[in-house]
């Protein structure tokens, strides 16, 4: 049959022998392809333009999905749809690739990684590990469990940027999203008998169940980044002062050597000085959030750190480089101290670390910078 076809349609024999030639390269050209293509398009997480790409990249996966086994099943029989079916895994690698890119990229700016290391880390194995799957993803489970995560991870942002509301229920609501979207490819594969039996088709549901579970848990336990929100800059300054458009923050000029310090990582303090914590905040356009600023202090003799103070601002979204704000503290006990920023459910942007230096008088030059 493919010889016939092959008479009938050169572009058939040509492609299959540039396949046949060069199959051990195309995953990696197809990984970084996707990953590429993310690199240069994406820029921001609230951009139209991008979440459709992405939105593009997850529909077509389903169908990719819903081919691959409908084909090896042999349900679906036209010359057109199986022809061609060598290239379904690559095309399935490049959307896992384009879609994985995406989330590393706009996870990793929107979170401290301290509490969020093994999401985080998971999405970069994914990302690196697709490179390799291109065997597996003939594989079921395989095949639903990385669908599963990608519509996850999506939706849990997208979401929030076209509802203009983050809390617990939207990122409920995600999950759920992504559950139906899961059901609706096995209820099709199920129906057209490309699943092997009804116990397979358990097996995969309680798979996914248990997926839907860990990472809810991950969520309670602030362990997935707070996206679409993000940090863009923040630290410690003598004084905030703002004009017109623009914030003036003073800090401690820097030695010679200090070429990227813009804030006081030691803030020299004398008596009447004021402690300020400005931070940026990127936020979807008209999204709406209150952000948190949680000062801790060390205690050496307990041994652990106490909270002085949680002061709170509320934010919208919309500007490039986040919205500005900050808060204060006076009277300040010398030692560690750090100012974790969050957002009004206690998931964690990013945290400040700096160390109170006690001093007679302030006998310092004060640099300025604008944000």
């Amino acid at each position: 049959m493919n010889d016939f076809w092959a008479r009938l349609n050169p572009f058939y024999t040509k492609s299959k022998t540039v396949y046949d030639s060069y199959k051990r390269y195309l995953p990696v050209t197809f990984f970084v392809a996707g990953f590429g293509y993310d690199s240069a398009t994406l820029r921001r997480i609230d951009q139209l333009s991008d979440n459709i790409i992405l939105l593009f990249y997850l529909i077509l996966l389903m169908v990719l999905i819903s081919l691959i086994n409908l084909v090896d099943k042999e349900v679906v029989k036209q010359m057109y749809l199986t022809k061609y079916k060598e290239w379904y895994p690559l095309a399935t690698q490049f959307c896992l690739g384009g879609l994985f890119s995406a989330y590393v990229i706009f996870y990793f700016q929107s979170t401290d990684f301290s509490k969020s290391w093994l999401f985080l880390g998971l999405l970069v194995v994914l990302l690196v590990a697709n490179e390799f799957l291109e065997d597996n993803l003939t594989n079921i489970y395989f095949q639903i469990a990385l669908f599963f995560l990608a519509s996850f991870s999506f939706l849990i942002f997208f979401l929030p940027v076209i509802t203009k509301k983050m809390n617990h229920w939207m990122f409920v609501a995600g999950g759920f999203l992504s559950l139906l979207l899961v059901a609706s490819v096995l209820y099709i594969l199920y129906r057209f008998a490309a699943l092997d039996n009804i116990e397979q088709l358990k097996r995969v549901a309680v798979m996914v169940i248990g997926m839907f579970a860990v990472l809810n848990l991950f969520y309670f336990m602030n362990w997935i980044p707070p996206v679409p929100l993000s940090l863009k800059s923040g630290g410690i300054y003598h004084s905030i002062q703002k004009s017109g458009d623009e914030y003036q923050l003073r800090y401690e000029s820097p030695s010679w050597y200090e070429v990227f310090r813009d804030s006081d990582d030691t803030y020299h303090y004398a008596e009447g000085d004021t402690v300020f914590c400005f931070a940026a905040v990127f936020a979807p356009t008209r999204l709406q959030q209150k952000i948190l600023h949680h000062w801790q202090t060390y205690n050496e003799q307990r041994g652990e750190w106490l909270t002085t103070d949680r002061l709170t601002y509320d934010i919208t979204g919309g500007r490039d480089g986040g919205f500005r704000g900050y808060t204060f503290k006076r009277h300040i006990t010398p030692g560690e101290w750090r100012v974790d920023v969050m957002t009004e459910h206690n998931l964690r942007l990013g945290r400040i670390n700096f160390e109170i230096v006690p001093v007679d008088s302030a006998d310092y030059e004060l640099a300025t910078i604008l944000r």
